[in-house]
Parts: C-alpha cells; sequence; structure tokens
C-alpha cells in the first residue's frame, strides 16, 4: 500500500487510514485526516523531512511518520 513516504514531488493523494498512536495530535489537529487531500511539495536534501500540503496548510513532516500514513493516488 502506498503512503505519504513514497509521493514524488507533485503527486497529489487522498489520505486513506493511519494508526493514531502512530500520527502526533498537532498533524491530526491541522487536517492529516482520512478523506482529506495530500501533495508533496518538496523534499529537504537527505529526504527528511518531506513538505506536504494538506487542504492548503503547508506542513513539514519526517518520514519515519509519513510512512505509517496510507494514501490512495489520484
Amino acid at each position: 500500500m502506498p503512503t505519504i513516504a513514497t509521493l514524488k514531488k507533485g503527486q497529489r493523494a487522498i489520505i486513506k487510514e493511519f494508526s493514531v498512536e502512530v500520527v502526533p495530535l498537532k498533524l491530526l489537529e491541522m487536517g492529516c485526516l482520512p478523506g482529506n487531500e495530500v501533495a508533496l511539495v518538496q523534499t529537504a536534501p537527505f529526504q527528511d523531512p518531506l513538505y506536504i500540503n494538506i487542504n492548503g496548510s503547508h506542513l513539514a513532516i519526517r518520514k519515519e511518520t509519513a510512512a505509517n500514513i496510507e494514501i490512495e493516488l489520484l
């Protein structure tokens, strides 16, 4: 199953599911919820963190966390 960590720059997807214990509460509060659209904006020089856009909000998340959020590509 693809995850946010497997997105290529510019790709968009819909968040499918994840374990709440794995995703920090702050990400949930900023819209990282199932059903929301996510796009990879940019990656840092060593591929960590990932800069993503979720419903118009730009966030930086660790690749380790992104690997736990399953998506469906658009």
